[in-house]
């Protein structure tokens, strides 16, 4: 398989390694200050661009009926506009906060653990996230993530950073510490106890196996999919 990276920051480097350790080949790799290419004659494009490139990376990588995975996070209210953009020219694409397979599965717990506390009105939710001093967007997608599946079933109308002065909102903390690659952390809390459901990345390795997972199993096909799709749950 012929892969193109979009951005070729630490995530690019990643999936490289990954790729070809699983025998793709990468022919391009695309960074802000590269040449004018023509992205027509690879197999699938892995967007991990910065969120000002992401669109453009995107769109033309569909325009070109290559398929795209993308991982870059902070552009999505051009969303609606990318499947467009991929429903008009028979593409293919794959969007995830995170692409790492074991955080995709803490994403279906969420979803039923919020489902099995929701009538249980004594419990505090709040949700915790830590990352790299690098990380650019805060909350992180991930944490934006696991907010949404709790909201579809809590009393919450909304998340909002702490500290908040709207308790009707989902109190997300947002930490950023050297070197941490990402952990999450849901607590349900009562006066008599806490239901902590925690995931922790070790490395990026993870993120990089994900995204590479979900191009071989994108290629070949057409629509806009999930990496539930690519895992086969939820």
């Amino acid at each position: 398989m012929k892969i193109a990276l979009l951005g070729y920051g630490k995530m690019g480097k990643v999936i490289e390694k990954i790729a070809v350790n699983r025998g793709h080949e990468v022919v391009l790799k695309i960074d802000k200050d590269s040449a004018p290419y023509d992205i027509s004659t690879v197999d699938v494009a892995i967007n991990f661009s910065t969120p000002d490139s992401a669109v453009e990376n995107i769109r033309m990588a569909l325009e070109n009926r290559v398929p795209v995975i993308s991982g870059t996070t902070g552009w999505l209210s051009e969303m609606e506009r990318i499947k467009k953009v991929c429903a008009d020219h028979n593409g293919a694409f794959i969007y995830a906060s995170n692409f790492s397979l074991g955080v995709n599965i803490f994403f279906e717990l969420n979803k039923h653990l919020a489902k099995m506390m929701k009538n249980l009105t004594n419990y505090q939710i709040d949700l915790e996230e830590i990352h790299h001093t690098q990380k650019e967007d805060a909350p992180s997608g991930t944490a934006i993530t696991l907010a949404e599946g709790i909201l579809e079933h809590s009393m919450h109308d909304s998340w909002g950073l702490t500290p908040l002065k709207d308790t009707d909102k989902l109190p997300i903390t947002a930490k950023r510490i050297d070197t941490v690659p990402g952990t999450h952390t849901v607590n349900y809390s009562s006066e008599v106890d806490r239901i902590s459901l925690i995931h922790t990345a070790h490395n990026r390795e993870g993120f990089g196996l994900g995204a590479v997972v979900a191009a071989e199993w994108i290629v070949g096909k057409t629509g806009v999919f999930t990496m539930n799709d690519v895992l086969n749950i939820g």
